[in-house]
């Protein structure tokens, strides 16, 4: 267990806060597969303030999915705070965050997300300005930094703990890689040894594996998990247990990969309504199919269904062929 501010959590496992995707019924999906902590994609600080019809949307949060990470992201104090204040007193989240990380170049250019990792001195007046202002936790999550020449996670980790930031996630990649290439772990354990608050590692946790080392390596306090959960929320299931026990469970079945997908779907459909939710699921139920044997044809098909029997269909055929064709197998 560890804690961020008040907040404590179950273990160690934390759900990234992905854009375009972790909405409700995607976190309490993760959520009810033991994460100790699951945080929402990225909103407006803008949108908050001027009440986005769609932001505002995005700020909902089931109680079943807490504790909570609501992360805001801005270029400018004043509506920054305003936001925040907002979240801390007319929402139910635990957490503040602050996006730091993203590298999105409409983002960016704003003066938000990646973009603050080249000055110190504004992390730590704008985190210091949010803290001041809220009365829930405030985090940021951050990148190690903008380029090669431009890494200064220590100093940034360092300005976020002075503002009275409760803890720091990085993700050792820089603003320049994306996505691509390989994570740099040492920068995490440099960050840890830097700090007194809690930090939380990111980056290439593909496998329970993984995140048992980035612990034992870097000596962070949690292990977040992002891209490997997508279509695959066993993952911070099978994490949990590994780190717990060190034993490794199973993979699920083909079957019980479609009906959690199902499930998810469901949830989206009560979150937005059928005809968004089917079109939303499209990209996620791909990642369920991935890794399934003779899957070609379903991951095709998936972008052609439009109802929720469409995708119940869809995916329940490919169970029972992947199923015939095992007995078959076996039989043999």
């Amino acid at each position: 267990m560890f804690k961020i501010g008040d907040i404590e959590m179950k273990n160690r496992v934390v759900l990234a806060p992905m854009a375009g995707v972790c909405n409700s019924a995607f976190r309490l999906t993760v959520k009810e597969f033991g994460a100790g902590l699951v945080c929402a994609e990225m909103v407006s600080d803008k949108g908050i303030v001027l009440q986005n019809a769609k932001t505002m949307n995005m700020l909902y949060i089931d109680e079943r999915e807490k504790p909570l990470s609501l992360q805001i992201f801005g270029g400018e104090k004043e509506t920054l705070v305003e936001a925040a204040q907002f979240v801390d007193k007319n929402t139910t989240a635990d957490i503040i965050d602050i996006n730091m990380g993203c590298p999105v170049p409409k983002i960016t250019k704003c003066d938000a997300g990646a973009k603050w990792l080249l000055d110190p001195d504004k992390i730590y007046e704008m985190v210091s300005a949010v803290t001041d202002a809220v009365d829930k936790p405030v985090t940021v999550k951050m990148r190690m930094g903008w380029d090669e020449d431009h890494i200064y996670a220590v100093r940034n980790a360092q300005a976020v703990e002075r503002a009275g930031g409760k803890a720091v996630s990085l993700h050792g990649r820089t603003r320049v890689q994306m996505y691509e290439g390989k994570a740099n772990w040492d920068i995490i354990r440099e960050v840890k040894n830097s700090v007194n608050i809690p930090v939380i590692g990111n980056g290439d946790v593909e496998t329970p594996q993984d995140a048992e080392r980035m612990i034992r390596e870097t000596g962070a306090d949690g292990v977040m998990i992002g891209r490997a959960a997508l279509g695959n929320p066993w993952m911070i299931y099978r994490t949990v247990k590994y780190l717990e026990t060190g034993v490794t469970v199973d993979e699920p079945s083909v079957r019980e990969k479609m009906d959690v997908c199902m499930l998810h779907l469901d949830r989206l459909i009560a979150l937005k309504n059928e005809y968004i939710a089917v079109r939303e699921m499209r990209k996620h139920a791909a990642w369920y199919l991935k890794g399934v044997r003779g899957n070609g044809k379903a991951r095709k098909g998936i972008n052609e269904c439009n109802t929720r029997e469409d995708v119940h269909t869809l995916l329940y055929t490919l169970v029972d062929e992947v199923e015939a064709a095992e007995q078959n197998v076996q039989v043999v």
